[in-house]
């Protein structure tokens, strides 16, 4: 365990310092109106707000890895890492050795980004709504 808690905490570090690294200068001129740019033309206008538009997504998927990570760390300290948070099966290790801070079985995945967690929810509510009748 004591690899796996390194090679997260290292993961958890190289995340949070590129999402620091993105919060700079660069983070001020994305949120400045685009009409104020003093751009020449419309396509120096259209290639900055995707420039901007991509930073913002990049910036939102390294939250996401770093939430995730945190998560596994804290999984971990609480001896429910490699547990599935959908059905309590094992994790299998080659998946945790892919993605360390994985949350969910492979079968579990699959269904949720099958039909995912809204639906789920929605069963769940109307078999609860059926019980209390």
């Amino acid at each position: 365990m004591d690899a796996i808690r390194k090679r997260l905490e290292q993961e958890l570090r190289g995340a949070t310092a590129r999402l620091r690294q993105m919060g700079g200068a660069d983070a001020l001129d994305e949120l400045r109106p685009t009409g104020d740019t003093g751009f020449a033309d419309e396509v120096d206008i259209i290639q900055a707000n995707e420039w901007r538009e991509i930073g913002f997504a990049t910036r939102e998927l390294l939250v996401d890895r770093v939430n995730a990570l945190s998560s596994a760390l804290d999984r971990l300290e609480s001896g429910d890492y490699g547990t599935c948070t959908e059905c309590g099966e094992t994790i299998a290790p080659a998946r945790l050795r892919v993605m360390p801070e994985v949350e969910t079985c492979v079968r579990c995945q699959d269904r949720i980004e099958r039909y995912g967690r809204q639906l789920e929810e929605a069963v769940e509510v109307e078999a609860g709504v059926a019980d209390e009748d």
